[in-house]
């Protein structure tokens, strides 16, 4: 039984997952508060959006050829270690006192979850194989309305996991010393750098 409740879970438990872009997420709330980390999941979950379109018209085919998953590996292995390295760099400016922080505008915040999440090879073969498995349920017999309303739905999930992880990482600055976010956001960035060298191996193999 389709039950608009499961595609909603579905969608909180696919978003709960600490990887790349969540990591990222995390490390925005604390180092630049609650909008700039909402911003990025927004732009993120924008990306979802654009994958989604991408599956339903049938164009997702293309992204999953050999060559676009080389430079998709490629280009998330750069993205991720230049990020995780800049925010190790930059671990001296996370501070209590918002005067000593560098000012961020929000659209950078927005495109900068965008394209974290454009270029993560994980999500695009998230949306080919769970949405793909999803436009198929039921064996081809869900309607049009109801494959736009389990899509919204799964988004609302995803959404909503990201709008509690910018609530909990911003409002840790307030709850915590700086000394203990300096440490969060330390492992969070050594994440990305650990997803940064999966994505750098992945590459590899795909070339040779």
């Amino acid at each position: 039984m389709n039950s608009i409740f499961t595609y909603f879970f579905l969608g909180v438990s696919l978003a709960a997952p600490i990887g790349p872009v969540k990591a990222t997420l995390l490390n925005k709330g604390i180092k630049d508060g609650f909008f700039h980390a909402w911003f990025f999941g927004m732009g993120a979950v924008a990306t979802d959006i654009l994958y989604m379109l991408m599956v339903y018209f049938g164009v997702a085919q293309f992204i999953d050829s050999p060559f676009m998953k080389t430079f998709l590996w490629s280009f998330g292995f750069f993205v991720l270690m230049y990020t995780g390295i800049e925010n190790l760099l930059t671990l001296h400016t996370i501070s209590m006192d918002s005067k000593y922080r560098k000012t961020v505008r929000l659209r950078q915040s927005f495109l900068a979850g965008l394209l974290m999440a454009l270029l993560n090879p994980l999500t695009i073969l998230f949306w080919l194989g769970i949405y793909g498995s999803i436009l198929v349920g039921g064996g081809g017999a869900l309607s049009g309305f109801q494959i736009i309303m389990f899509s919204l739905t799964i988004l609302l999930g995803i959404a909503l996991v990201d709008f509690t992880m910018s609530i909990i990482s911003s409002g840790s600055r307030k709850l915590l010393s700086t000394s203990f976010l300096k440490i969060v956001s330390c492992i969070s960035s050594l994440s990305m750098i650990g997803f940064g060298i999966y994505f750098g191996i992945q590459a590899f193999h795909s070339l040779f």
